[in-house]
C-alpha cells in the first residue's frame, strides 16, 4: 500500500508531483494527480483504447463533485485556471492510498467520503465509487438534506490532443433508465455512463481555460476547454452509496461492486505469484501486469504511460521482467509470436503507431534482442518445440537477411561486425531526432549491437545444435568467433580502460557511454574476465546514479546535467547524461559476473536496489520512472510508468540478488 495523508495532500506542490495510474490490459487507462487536479493532456477517467492497443483517446476528461450540506455547496474538485486553483477540494482531503486502486478520503461537516477509482480488465471501462458516512464519533446516519451532484467533463479527442469550444462537438445525448450515452463524434465510439442519480438536469456548458502545468513544463500547447453535457444529482439520504460506471458498452451500474472484487481478486493472484516474499519485488511483480495488453488476439507490451505505444525493443527487453520473472509463461509465447508475425527483411517492428498504421522497422536492435528474450524463455521454460515450431524459421531468416544486408545499411562487414546506420536516421536506442537532427546518429559499429549480434549467433549455434540442424551450427559458431576476435582488436580502448562506443572505419568514439556494459552482461560475451571487470568498473565510476546509469559521463563536454525545457532541450538532453532506470539492471548483471557472484556483490547491488522502494511513491505511484536527471537530485521525468524500468529492476532483483527464478 501506498498512502499519504493530508499534509502532502493538502500542499499542491507535493500532491501534484504524485500521479496514479489504472490500466485495462487493452492499452487504455485512467490517471491523474493524488488530488484530482489534472495536470496533463493525458490524464482523464476514461482514456479509450479504440485499437488495442493504440488509438487511445481521452473520453471522460473528469467529475466535477460538490457535496451539498443544508444549502452550504463543498466543492470536492480542484483545477488550474490561469493563475488559480479552483475549486480547492484537496483542503477537505484527508488522505489518499493506492490499495490496490487509487481511493481518495475527504471530510466535510463530519461526513467523510470515500472515493475509489478501478478499472476492468479487457474493457474501456472506469467504475468510481463513492462512499458517504458519518464521522465515528456520531453514530446519525446522514439526513435528508445532504445531496451529491457530479458534472462530467467529456472531451472526445485523441489523447495527444487539446480541444477548445469552437471544436466541432454534436451533442448526441440519449437518455435511459440510469444510462446516458453520449455521441458527440463520430470518429470514436460512443461513452455510457451508468448512474443512480435521483435527478439529472441538463447542462450544455463549456468550461474554458483549464491549464495543464506539466504540458507547459514541457514546452506543449497547455490550455483545453471541456464540455460538460448535465448534472447528476444524489439524494444521500436515500443511499450513502453513489457508483458511476464510465464505459464504451453498455454496463449496469448495479455490477459495480461486482467489478471491484473481481478485479481485486484479480490482483492479488498476480501478487500471490510473485517469485519471493520481498516488498519491493511484490510492488514491481503488480505493476508489471500493466504494461501487458492485447494485441490481435495475442500479448503484447505498452512501453510506457502515458504516451507509448508497443515498441519492438522496449518489448524484447522488458519479456523476461514482465513476464518470466513472474511466472507468466504464456504471456511470453504470446509475445513472441506476435511480433514474429511482423518480421520484415529480417527486422522487427520498431514502433506500431497509435493511429494503427503500418509497423515503423527504424531499428538495428530490436531484432537482437529478439534473440535474447528467446534464450531467456528458454532458460525458464526448456520449451524448445515451441521455438522449433514457431520461431527458429524467423530466426535464421534475421541472421540471413543481417548477413546480405537489409534496411539502414545494416548488414555483417567482412570482419564478422554488424554495421548499421544511414544519414539522417537514428536505428540504436539512442534514438533521439529534432527535425533534421539526429543527437546521436551513432553510424558504424555501436558496441551494444555488437554484444547483441554475438549473443544471438551464439544463441542460433545452441538452438542448431539442440535441433540438430549442423551445417548451421558450423556456420554460426563460426560467424560468432570471426566477430569475437574482431571486436576484440577493434573496440578495446586501453588507455580509458574499457570500449569504445562506436567504430566507424578508422574512426573510433571514445565516448563513456553505457552501452559497452551488454557485452559484459549478456550471457554469451565476447570479453574475457579482466576486461568484462575493467568495463564494469569503469562504468560505475563513471555512470552510475541511484537511479540507473547516465548516458554520458559528466566529464564529457557534451554531458547535459537535466532533462528540461521545451521538445529542443529535452531531446538534446534525452540520451546525453540522462539517467535511465532500465539500465541498471544488465549493470547488476554484469557486476555480479565481474564478481562471482559473491555474497557482498549481491549484498551490494541490493543496495543499489534499495531507493526504489521510496521512488514507488515519487512520481508514477507503484511504478518505476523512464528517466531521471543526470546531476542530484536526480529529478524523475518523462514517462511516470516505463515497462523496462519495471521489468529490469524486478529482473535483476530476483535473478541476480536473490537468485530465483519465476514460479511456473
Amino acid at each position: 500500500m501506498i498512502r499519504f495523508d493530508q499534509e502532502i495532500c493538502g500542499d499542491p506542490d507535493l500532491a501534484l508531483t504524485r500521479e496514479w495510474l489504472e490500466t485495462n490490459g487493452l492499452g487504455g487507462f485512467a490517471s491523474s494527480t493524488i488530488a484530482g487536479l489534472n495536470t496533463r493532456r493525458y490524464h482523464g477517467l476514461l482514456v479509450a483504447a479504440t485499437k488495442p492497443p493504440v488509438g487511445r483517446a481521452c473520453l471522460l476528461s473528469k467529475l466535477e463533485e460538490t457535496l451539498i450540506v443544508d444549502g452550504r455547496r463543498y466543492d470536492l474538485s480542484a483545477n488550474q485556471y490561469r493563475g488559480v486553483i479552483h475549486p480547492q477540494g484537496y483542503e477537505y482531503q484527508t488522505g489518499f492510498r493506492l490499495d490496490p486502486f487509487p481511493i481518495f478520503t475527504y471530510e466535510v461537516e463530519e461526513i467523510i467520503i470515500e472515493k475509489s477509482v478501478l478499472m476492468v480488465y479487457g474493457e474501456n471501462t472506469t467504475v468510481i465509487r463513492y462512499e458517504f458516512r458519518r464521522h465515528s464519533k456520531t453514530a446519525a446516519s446522514l439526513a435528508a438534506n445532504c445531496s451529491f451532484e457530479l458534472r462530467p467533463l467529456i472531451a472526445f479527442r485523441d489523447y495527444h490532443s487539446l480541444i477548445h469550444e469552437r471544436t466541432v462537438l454534436n451533442p448526441h445525448t440519449q437518455i435511459e433508465d440510469k444510462l446516458v450515452m453520449l455521441k458527440p463524434c463520430e470518429d470514436l465510439p460512443a461513452l455510457y455512463l451508468a448512474h443512480e442519480a435521483d435527478e439529472i438536469d441538463g447542462a450544455d456548458l463549456w468550461y474554458h481555460n483549464f491549464e495543464y502545468r506539466r504540458e507547459r513544463a514541457r514546452g506543449f500547447d497547455f490550455t483545453e476547454d471541456l464540455f460538460n453535457p448535465f448534472v447528476l444529482t444524489f439524494d444521500l439520504g436515500r443511499s450513502p452509496d453513489v457508483n458511476v460506471i464510465a464505459s464504451t458498452e453498455r454496463r449496469e451500474v448495479g455490477r459495480a461492486c461486482e467489478y471491484a472484487k473481481a478485479e481485486l481478486k484479480r490482483r492479488q493472484k498476480i501478487v500471490e505469484r510473485a517469485p519471493c516474499n520481498d516488498e519491493l519485488v511484490a510492488a514491481l511483480v503488480a505493476a508489471a501486469d500493466q504494461y501487458i495488453v492485447a494485441r490481435e488476439g495475442e500479448k503484447t507490451v505498452i512501453a510506457g504511460y502515458h504516451w507509448f505505444s508497443d515498441w519492438g525493443r522496449d518489448t524484447m527487453i522488458a519479456l523476461p521482467g514482465l513476464t518470466l520473472v513472474t511466472g507468466r509463461f504464456a504471456v511470453a509465447r504470446s509475445i513472441l509470436t506476435e511480433f514474429a508475425r511482423y518480421v520484415d527483411c529480417g527486422m522487427l517492428p520498431n514502433r506500431f503507431p497509435d493511429a494503427g498504421e503500418t509497423p515503423e522497422y527504424n531499428t538495428v536492435d530490436a531484432s537482437l534482442w529478439f534473440f535474447e528474450a528467446v534464450r531467456q524463455l528458454l532458460t525458464y521454460t526448456e520449451d524448445y518445440e515451441f521455438v522449433r515450431a514457431h520461431l527458429y524459421d524467423v530466426l535464421r531468416d534475421i541472421i540471413e537477411w543481417h548477413v546480405r544486408g537489409t534496411r539502414y545499411g545494416i548488414r555483417v562487414c567482412a570482419d564478422g561486425l554488424l554495421n548499421a546506420g544511414a544519414v539522417g536516421v537514428q536505428v540504436t536506442w539512442m534514438d533521439a531526432k529534432v527535425g533534421e537532427w539526429v543527437v546521436t546518429p551513432r553510424r558504424g559499429k555501436p558496441v551494444e549491437i555488437q554484444a547483441l549480434w554475438y549473443n544471438a549467433l551464439k544463441v542460433m549455434e545452441e538452438l542448431a545444435a539442440k535441433f540438430t540442424d549442423e551445417a548451421n551450427r558450423h556456420l554460426y559458431g563460426e560467424m560468432a568467433e570471426t566477430a569475437r576476435v574482431s571486436f576484440n582488436e577493434l573496440f578495446w580502448n586501453e588507455e580509458a580502460g574499457c570500449l569504445y562506443d562506436v567504430i566507424d572505419d578508422e574512426t573510433r568514439d571514445a565516448s563513456i557511454r553505457p552501452n559497452q556494459i551488454f557485452a559484459a552482461s549478456l550471457s554469451h560475451s565476447m570479453l574475457s574476465r579482466e576486461k568484462s571487470r575493467r568495463v564494469v568498473e569503469a562504468v560505475e565510476r563513471e555512470l552510475l546514479t541511484p537511479y540507473g546509469l547516465r548516458t554520458l559521463s559528466p566529464h564529457d563536454p557534451q554531458y547535459r546535467p537535466r532533462y528540461e525545457g521545451d521538445s529542443l532541450s529535452r531531446d538534446g538532453a534525452y540520451h546525453q547524461g540522462t539517467v535511465w532506470a532500465w539500465l541498471l539492471g544488465p549493470f547488476i548483471t554484469a557486476y555480479i559476473k565481474a564478481h562471482d557472484r559473491k555474497p557482498e556483490a549481491r549484498e551490494r547491488a541490493r543496495g543499489w536496489l534499495a531507493l526504489f522502494h521510496t521512488h514507488l511513491s515519487e512520481a508514477g505511484l507503484g511504478h518505476i520512472s523512464e528517466i531521471f536527471d543526470g546531476d542530484a537530485p536526480h529529478t524523475p521525468n518523462g514517462c511516470i510508468a516505463q515497462a523496462w524500468s519495471v521489468a529490469e529492476v524486478l529482473r535483476a532483483a530476483v535473478e541476480d540478488v536473490k537468485e530465483k527464478k519465476g514460479k511456473n
